[in-house]
């Protein structure tokens, strides 16, 4: 028994020497690293040229399958993370704007037009019931 808490005692030490890993950091890559790239692997024409490549790099597929669609797109360069902005979202909100505005000067000249009728109503009553001097 005396051997196996040795050896426990052992194994303590051991663990305690482990350091934490730090965190890998994400990989950027210029655009013109990945013109080279594609241009290279669009290049390739025996089979395993593309792998070997990759390998070379220590790329994924992923990544020239990204990189051939930003460079259709003229995005190679980077760019942006994230949710892009909708480009329509601009003027949906100026004509919100000017809709509301409408709207209210609507209303206004609505107000307008009833104020107009009562005082025509009443102007033509006074008219009515007022004495004719022509006679």
């Amino acid at each position: 028994m005396l051997v196996n808490s040795r050896a426990n005692g052992r194994d303590m030490e051991k663990e305690s020497d482990v350091q934490v890993v730090p965190k890998g950091e994400r990989r950027k890559f210029s655009a013109e690293y990945k013109e080279r790239i594609l241009a290279e692997a669009d290049g390739c024409t025996e089979r395993g040229q593309v792998g070997a490549l990759l390998r070379r790099e220590g790329l994924y597929s992923s990544h020239l399958e990204k990189w051939r669609t930003q460079r259709q797109r003229g995005e190679l360069g980077g760019g942006k993370r994230g949710r892009k902005s909708d480009p329509q979202a601009a003027e949906r909100v100026r004509l919100q704007r000017e809709n509301e505005q409408l709207r209210a000067r609507l209303a206004q000249a609505e107000e307008i037009i009833q104020v107009q009728k009562k005082l025509a109503q009443l102007l033509g009553k006074m008219l009515d019931d007022a004495p004719k001097s022509n006679e």
